[in-house]
Parts: C-alpha cells; sequence; structure tokens
C-alpha cells in the first residue's frame, strides 16, 4: 500500500511528536508537533520560554512567544512537562516529569536535577480538610565554590 504525502514528508522526531501528544490527550497541531519535537527530542533539559522561543525561531519556525507560553502550559496541564518556579521572574518547564528536585545556579539560570531518592523532605503539614498534598517542590539554590 502506497503512503499518503503527508506520511513520507514527516520527518520521524515529528511523527513521534505527533503520537506523544495523541497519547496526551492534545491534538497535534503545527505548533505543538515543532514545539514538542524540540523538548521531547533528545535527552531530559529544562527551558524557559524564551529559551525555546528563541530555538524554535532559530530553527525556521515563525511561532510567536505567546504561542510558546501557551502550549508550554498546555503541555504542563497535560502532563508532558512540570513547571518550576524559582522566583516571581523565573519559571522553567522540565522534560523531566518523575520525582526529583533541582538545585538552582542562580549566577547562571541553570536548574541542574536531583534524583528523588537523594532528598526527603519530612515535617510536611496536614492540609486543611478537604485538600490533599499533591506535591512538595525543592529547589537547592547553589554557586559556583
Amino acid at each position: 500500500m502506497a503512503k499518503a504525502i503527508s506520511e513520507i514528508q514527516t520527518p520521524p522526531a515529528a511523527k513521534a511528536a505527533a503520537e506523544r501528544l495523541r497519547q496526551a490527550g492534545l491534538r497535534p497541531t503545527r505548533q505543538r508537533v515543532e514545539l514538542a519535537s524540540h523538548l521531547f527530542g533528545g535527552p531530559d533539559r529544562h527551558v524557559t520560554a524564551e529559551s525555546l522561543h528563541d530555538e524554535a525561531v532559530r530553527a525556521g519556525s515563525s511561532i510567536s512567544l505567546a504561542t510558546v507560553y501557551n502550549t508550554l502550559h498546555q503541555f504542563t496541564a497535560a502532563g508532558l512537562l512540570r513547571q518550576v518556579i524559582v522566583d516571581a521572574a523565573r519559571g522553567y518547564f522540565d522534560t523531566n516529569t518523575g520525582d526529583h528536585q533541582h538545585f538552582f545556579l542562580e549566577e547562571e539560570g541553570t536548574l541542574i536535577d536531583i534524583p528523588g531518592d537523594e532528598i526527603a523532605v519530612s515535617g510536611v503539614p496536614v492540609p486543611p480538610e478537604g485538600l490533599a498534598v499533591d506535591r512538595v517542590d525543592v529547589v537547592v539554590r547553589v554557586r559556583r565554590a
């Protein structure tokens, strides 16, 4: 059976990204597939909306920064990303959604993963009635010695 033209012209990374989006319950629009290809095409990483936008533009995309922000939040809501807020002005999106925490190197604006089994959080208070603790985020601020 002959392949459809769209199948022949679609790179494998884009096909994998589109399938990942479908599995997360998201429609694989062109912009979502482009951004998912950048985000999930390699090892886990931490990005800001601005850094991902710059990467996409350098690769030839004409996507707006607002679309990148919206898409990152959609990916987060669908469970594809985890948002890490380091302060009121800085937030990152993490492709590693597993159990882990972060070192934050402020001078460089860099997040470094701390494996989940290397840190323990104790003394988490009991939440008010009707609420449950979803997760605890720990950001350990570090500097070069």
